[in-house]
């Protein structure tokens, strides 16, 4: 056996006992400086696999049972962290244990206990700094500097040296590069490595963004990536062509937002002799040209995700590939993966196949214009051609959508989202709502039928998979939405066995209420968030009983897992070998996971530029007067919001006319002398008296009768 597995044998054994490096020396009789060489490198290898750890008395010890590798997050609430191991297990640590770690750092932690439900930790030893630089704004305190970061989740200021401030003025954001550490008495220090601009400079958003959530420059890739990308052929070759299905002369069309480019899927609907419907969806083969373990794959799984921040897309592929040739563009052949279906006229698929394609893009649709098209045929001539696949498309899709509301999905969630429009210099012109329309619902319900189309699939077939999972809510969090309706004059009735069609006919008991976008969001917190995962165990939300994401692989990198396991399923005849059945097992859990967390951190970033934008918008309008709703009623004050605008803020306490007493019971604010009472979904008229954009913090105060008057 060589020194080298013999050694790694001795530290893995039973009969281990943590030794300095010199011992191990001893054990190995190690006196040449090579064989001492090899000791360390089998020594390195270990404690970066996370095996073992290099303890404070300079000891290599064995991770056990006790003791745990992971990355530590922490919370913005700040009273504890949890720390996500290698094999994806969660591990709670109390703020007070945390030992000088800061957010995304690698810890060893040691698990002492337990803390609902989740195994309790303390932090032993940070094995490796996560963090590099940091956003946040800079001030001076005599000849020195500190930053202030963004995130709450880092919950230091950083001491930057007079040497380091690099002409950092007072209230500036800038990025600042970690030099040191926190450490027993002493606070972290950072040097200023770019001033971003004064804080109320609407272009340091998006830097801040991007920073804070440790995403990639927009448009940057690795030069090996780029190289890679950019040896593939713009075009379809003839080669590329053997063993598809030539759907080129068929008509199909993509119907996407005005401002899309990178267009994953196609349809085609067509009706047929028995009144059935023929529905295809046809979605970039990005399998075809990002092969397994290449540069462009391992960044495309670093990514996890492409990140749309307002007007600036940070893609998962370069975009010689996202906007480029696996984009299916109108007029140009495209490989594909093409689902047909034929749908009964219950919303039933009677029939499928699944096959690989080229396609000819006949129509770059959009959205709003094929919703004006179907409330006017003659507004927009250019989609007149396409009349018959309008039709069938929506009609077909009223079918789908009925099926599942029979079954019990929840469909009418109507999305808070909001479109920020921004001036060419980048300030915020308007928050206006998001519409969805029947063109939006159409391509929604075929990308949901496509995705458990496939996922039937795999789950049929017993084969290792990547579902897309969505879990019961918990009874705690539904008592707490039954209290929230009854505390608005809602009575709502919830069984033991929760149904997501018991909470369609609660959004249908609402749908004219003021607190309409209320219930809505709080049935959506209630609710787990979906996830990826190796395991189906369905999807709550939609009432599906195995559900994945594989309709959109340019921008999810899940999707492109999808379609390599379906290539192969399909090559091999709906058979994978035993070591193809072992190696999915093992790697695909870890995909999973991790692209979830890379899909949280991408809503986190979104959320964030948006939240800036509202606090942005509402500082321009300090002193006007908006109709508001009470969303939410606390023992310091009412939580209210510009319905139309999604922004809400804080009349506090302090500012009401009378003295008020919370009645937790009842949800209300009681007045003591005059008796007003404030209750969820009271409709009032407040003015904006406070915006920070930092805290992302906006406060009202209400506008009494006389005041509106005046």
């Amino acid at each position: 056996m060589s020194l080298k597995k013999e050694v790694e044998r001795f530290i893995l054994s039973e009969d281990y006992k943590p030794m300095v490096l010199k011992e191990i020396y001893k054990r190995f009789k190690a006196k040449t400086r090579e064989k001492r060489r090899k000791i360390r490198e089998v020594v390195k290898k270990l404690e970066k696999e996370g095996k073992i750890f290099r303890d404070s008395k300079g000891r290599y010890r064995k991770l056990g049972e006790d003791l745990k590798v992971g990355t530590i997050e922490f919370t913005r609430s700040g009273y504890v962290a949890f720390v996500i191991t290698d094999e994806f297990e969660e591990i709670a640590v109390p703020v007070e244990d945390t030992k000088y770690a800061m957010h995304k750092d690698r810890v060893v932690v040691e698990i002492v206990g337990t803390w609902r439900g989740l195994p309790r930790g303390r932090v032993v030893r940070v094995l490796e700094r996560g963090l590099k630089r940091v956003v946040g704004v800079f001030d001076h305190k005599g000849t020195f500097g500190f930053v202030v970061p963004d995130d709450p989740k880092i919950a230091y200021d950083f001491y930057v040296a007079p040497e380091n401030i690099d002409g950092a003025k007072p209230n500036q954001k800038v990025i600042a590069e970690i030099l040191k550490y926190p450490s027993p008495g002493r606070n972290p220090e950072a040097r200023v490595v770019k001033v971003l601009g004064d804080l109320d400079d609407p272009s340091i958003d998006l830097p801040s963004v991007i920073v804070k959530h440790d995403l990639p420059e927009p448009g940057e890739f690795p030069e090996e990536v780029l190289k890679e990308a950019n040896a593939i052929p713009s075009r379809v070759r003839k080669k590329d062509l053997v063993g598809r299905k030539d759907m080129r002369d068929r008509v199909i069309v993509t119907i996407d937002g005005e401002d899309a480019k990178d267009f994953d899927d196609a349809i085609s609907v067509e009706k047929l002799p028995n009144g059935n419907y023929l529905l295809g969806v046809h979605i970039a083969d990005v399998s075809h040209y990002v092969k397994e373990g290449s540069a462009l794959d391992q960044e495309a799984f670093r990514r996890g995700t492409s990140v749309y921040l307002i007007d600036t897309v940070i893609p998962m592929l370069p975009f010689r590939l996202s906007n480029g040739i696996c984009s299916l563009v109108e007029g140009k052949d495209r490989l594909t993966m093409s689902v047909e279906m034929e749908i009964d006229r219950e919303g039933r698929v009677v029939k499928y196949d699944v096959f690989p394609s080229v396609i000819r893009s006949k129509k770059r649709m959009i959205y709003e214009r094929v919703n004006e098209f179907l409330e006017n045929p003659s507004s927009v001539k250019e989609y007149e051609p396409f009349s018959e696949l309008i039709h069938n498309a929506v009609e077909l899709a009223e079918i789908l959508r009925e099926a599942r509301r029979k079954r019990g999905a929840i469909i009418d969630i109507e999305s808070d989202e909001v479109k920020v429009v921004l001036d060419e210099n980048g300030q915020v012109v308007d928050i206006v709502p998001r519409k969805r329309g029947i063109a939006e619902r159409l391509i929604e319900e075929f990308m949901i039928r496509a995705n458990e189309t496939i996922a039937e699939i795999f789950d049929h077939a017993g084969l290792p998979f990547m579902y897309r999972v969505h879990e019961e809510p918990d009874p705690e969090t539904i008592f707490q939405l039954k209290n929230y309706l009854e505390a608005m004059g809602i009575r709502a009735k919830f069984s033991h066995n929760i149904h997501p069609g018991m909470l369609q006919k609660l959004l249908e008991k609402v749908k004219d209420h003021p607190l309409r976008s209320s219930v809505e969001r709080l049935l959506v917190r209630s609710m787990k968030r979906a996830m990826y995962s190796a395991v189906n165990i369905g999807h709550f939300g939609l009432a599906s009983y195995a559900y994945t994401h594989f309709t959109s692989p340019i921008r999810r990198y899940p999707d492109l897992v999808v379609h390599r396991l379906l290539k192969l399923y399909l090559e091999q005849n709906g058979y994978f070998t035993p070591e193809q059945i072992d190696k999915f097992s093992k790697v695909l859990p870890k995909i999973a996971k991790h692209c979830s967390r890379r899909e949280r951190v991408a809503d986190e970033a979104e959320w964030d530029l948006i939240a800036m934008k509202k606090v942005e918008y509402i500082s321009r309008h300090i002193g006007e007067v908006f109709d508001v709703v009470v969303t939410n009623i606390t023992k310091f004050g009412l939580f209210v919001e510009i319905p139309e605008k999604s922004i809400s803020g804080l009349v506090h306490i302090s500012t009401l006319d009378d003295y008020y007493y919370y009645d937790e019971s009842k949800n209300m604010l009681i007045g003591r002398r005059k008796g007003r009472i404030f209750r969820l979904g009271d409709v009032l008229k407040a003015k904006v008296v406070r915006a920070d954009k930092i805290r992302g913090e906006i406060d009202f105060e209400l506008v009494e009768k006389e005041e509106k008057e005046g």
